[in-house]
C-alpha cells in the first residue's frame, strides 16, 4: 500500500535536499540525498513520492 506524499523543496545544502511535507506544517523536514531526486529540482518544487520514487510536479499544467 504506497499511497503519494508530496512535499516541497524546503532548502538544498550540497548533495541533500531537505523536503517539506505538504499539509502537515508540524512534521519535521526530510532529508533526501539529491541523486534520488529528479535533477531539475529547485527549492520551493513539488515532489510527489511514490511506489519508492520522487517525480517532479509540474505546478503550471495543472
Amino acid at each position: 500500500m504506497f499511497e503519494r506524499i508530496d512535499y516541497v523543496v524546503g532548502r538544498i545544502d550540497g548533495d541533500y535536499a531537505y523536503l517539506l511535507r505538504k499539509g502537515d506544517p508540524d512534521a519535521e523536514e526530510k532529508c533526501v540525498a539529491r541523486a534520488l531526486l529528479p535533477p531539475e529540482i529547485r527549492e520551493g518544487s513539488t515532489l510527489a513520492y511514490e511506489m519508492m520514487q520522487y517525480t517532479l510536479i509540474d505546478e503550471m499544467a495543472g
